[in-house]
Formats: structure tokens, sequence, C-alpha cells
């Protein structure tokens, strides 16, 4: 367990290992057997990929789509064109997926370097938190792990998906037929098997690097971490991992965007009014905060001791110091002419009060309120332009300028 320790703290320092917590680094499955020149390649045509990744999924079905006829209306009750929820999905959800990892890759890279400067790693567990952290690299790094992911992808998601399309009673551009078997179209065998495929391993990939930042996470926890109960953060000096959480909120936007597209097939296509859907809303957003926010719980415990242990500590320190301050400066205790004007024993007890003050105003987890409502609007954004189906944009801004004028 953490606990918050009064002694000499000495430097801790890596002992060779990796100061880069890379786990959200991208790339393409199996890239780590090729060594790391493949590795360095794949990082620098990172933003290629952003733009290539997305048009293999989407521009082969706009082609097929045309040649097939099942652009526009016509053929079919549900066309290419207006099936929303495809579009926002893998050109704007996909993307934002991508850029998502890159992101938390960049801004978390000091994550290590943060422990170490800090001190709150003793000495005599660097080993320990060295191996939590050759854990999470090897858990990024496992070719099983890759194709396991793709397993899962093309057995349960397409099973998922066949699902979901046999069950519809109208013709879509992916399949035309659905009373007669609900035979696909070209168009729809690369939705299924190449378009929803490539979305499904991005999303999952992710998920399982989050998975290991929680893992990894946990097992710091478990550490005797050198917490400061009068650290200024309010968390003994766990402060700057809320700074790296922030990294994330690229995950929370790219749910928000996958919700918005769900919705607008519903809302602006079949007509459903948006009030239908609150419960989808509040599903997704406690999905989104439980899983970026919630690894951070794991600090609940060590953060709560800690506080425990300074409130102990200092108000036992406060307690002789104030019991001093009174003997000599209001029971005469002060020898010769000392003046009270001025005298760094008065200074000294309010720098103690603020000591203790700072202690008993710690925060249970890293977790503030500007975090919640930072991914709480991440995800709730792009749901917003969909609020203009129930007020119409002309009464919204006749409120608006009632207000201001």
């Amino acid at each position: 367990m953490t606990v918050i320790t009064s002694q000499p703290v000495t430097a801790s320092k890596p002992s060779g290992s990796k100061t880069d917590f890379g786990v959200f680094a991208e790339g393409l499955p199996f890239e780590r057997l090729q060594g790391e020149r493949l590795r360095d390649n794949v990082s620098r045509w990172g933003s290629a990929f952003v733009v290539l990744v997305p048009l293999l999924a989407w521009m082969p079905l706009l082609l097929l789509t045309a040649i097939e006829g099942l652009l526009f209306r016509g053929k079919v009750e549900v066309p290419f064109a207006l099936d929303l929820e495809v579009h926002v999905r893998l050109l704007l959800a996909l993307p934002a997926l991508l850029i998502a990892g890159r992101i938390a890759q960049k801004r978390m890279r000091p994550l290590l370097r943060n422990f170490y400067d800090r001190h709150l790693i003793p000495s005599n567990e660097i080993a320990e938190f060295e191996a939590a952290v050759k854990s999470a690299f090897r858990l990024r790094d496992s070719v099983i792990a890759d194709i396991l992911l793709i397993a899962f992808v093309y057995v349960i998601g397409v099973l998922l998906f066949w699902r979901q399309f046999v069950a519809l009673e109208t013709s879509t551009w992916y399949v035309t037929s659905p009373a007669e078997g609900a035979d696909l179209t070209i168009a729809g065998l690369w939705f299924a098997f190449v378009s929803l495929p490539i979305f499904q391993f991005v999303l999952c990939r992710l998920y399982y690097r989050l998975f290991i930042w929680a893992c990894f996470l946990w097992q710091v926890s478990r550490l005797h971490l050198n917490l400061m109960p009068t650290h200024p953060d309010g968390t003994g000096g766990l402060g700057f991992i809320s700074e790296m959480t922030r990294a994330l909120i690229g995950f929370a936007l790219a749910h928000g965007i996958l919700l918005s597209g769900w919705l607008a097939t519903r809302v602006v296509v079949a007509g459903q009014p948006l009030s239908e859907f609150k419960g989808e809303i509040a599903v997704m957003l406690i999905f989104v905060l439980c899983v970026t926010l919630g690894p951070l719980l794991v600090f609940l415990e060590p953060i709560r001791r800690a506080r425990r242990i300074g409130l102990r500590e200092y108000g036992t320190l406060a307690t002789r110091y104030v019991r001093e301050f009174d003997a000599k400066w209001v029971r005469g205790g002060a020898q010769g002419e000392e003046p009270l004007v001025g005298s760094s024993d008065v200074q000294s007890l309010a720098d103690l009060g603020n000591s203790y003050s700072i202690i008993q105003g710690m925060r249970s987890t890293p977790i503030t309120r500007g975090l919640l409502l930072r991914f709480s609007a991440a995800t709730l954004i792009p749901i917003a332009p969909l609020l203009l189906t129930m007020i119409p944009l002309e009464e919204l801004l006749k409120k608006l300028i009632t207000i201001l004028f």
C-alpha cells in the first residue's frame, strides 16, 4: 500500500530503462517484429496514416455504391449518401481515434520522468517500478494481443454486423433484399469485411492501450510512494497524473463524434426526436468518464492514507510549536527585550498553519472538477448541432439577441 514517509528520500534514477512512456504509440500490427527501423518509419508516417486509413475504409464504398446505383435514392430506401452514421464513423470518428492515440503518446512521454524527478519512488522500490514499466511495454508490444484483437474484430464484429443488418426491414446500400435472405451488395461486402474491421480494430486497440494504462497505474499505486501531504497540488505530489490524463480528451471527443453519427441517422434521416435518446447519451458519457478517469481511482486509498498520516504528524508538530509559542510570547517566557513585531516565530506559526490547511484540503483522487468538465464537454459537444432539430436556429438566434440586447 502507498504510504507517506517522513524520512529523507534519496534521488530516484532510472537504471538504464526507457524514460518515455510510450504505451500509446501508434503503429501497424506486428510492426515490432521488424525492429526499431520499421517502428521509426511508422511514427514518421503517422500523419499520413490518419488520412490514408479512413480513405481506405470509406472511398471504396463511395465508388462501389456509385457503380451499383446505390449512392442516391432510387433502388434502396437508405442509400449510401444518406447513411450519416457511416460517414461520421469512417471520416470523422476514425481519424479522431487515430489522432487521439498520437496526442496521448506525445503528451504522456514525460510521465516516467515525473516520477523520478519528484522522488516519488523510494530507492528500494525502483526495481518494482521499472518492472511495472517493462510490463506495460511488454503488453504494448505483444503480437499475440494484435492477433487476438484481429480475431475478435472478425469473429465478434462481423457477427454483430450480420445480426444488425439481417434485422433491418428495409433495403439499404449494403443489403438490398432483406426479405429474400439478406444478400450483401459488393459495397456491403467491403463494408463488412474491410471498413468495419479497420474501425473496430483501431477502437479496440485503443481500449487495449487504456487497459495497459490502467494496469500500470494500479501497479504503481501498490508501491510505497513518497507522497507529501503538504504538496500544493492537493494530491501529495500526484497532480501531474491529472495533467497527463488530459491527453485522453481526444478519446472522449472521438466517442462523442461516434455517438453524434449514430444519433444523426435516427434523428435527421429517420425523423425521431432527439429527446428519445437521453438514456443513450447518458450511458455514453458515463462510459467515457469511467474508461478515461476511472483508472485514477486506484490512488484513492493511498492519498487518503497520506492525508491521515499528514494530519497526525503535522498535528503533533503544530501542538508542540504552539505550546512553545504560547509559553514564550503569552506566558512571558521570551528572553531579554526580544520584540514580538517582526519576529520569525509569528511567520513560522503562519507557515505551519498554511501547511496544515493544505493537508486538510487534500483531494481524495487526482480527478479534479476541471477534468470532469473537460471530458464531459468533449463527449457532448459533437452532439450540440443535433439540438437544432429540437429548436430551430432562427429561434435560437432571436433568444440570443433578446438576452444580449
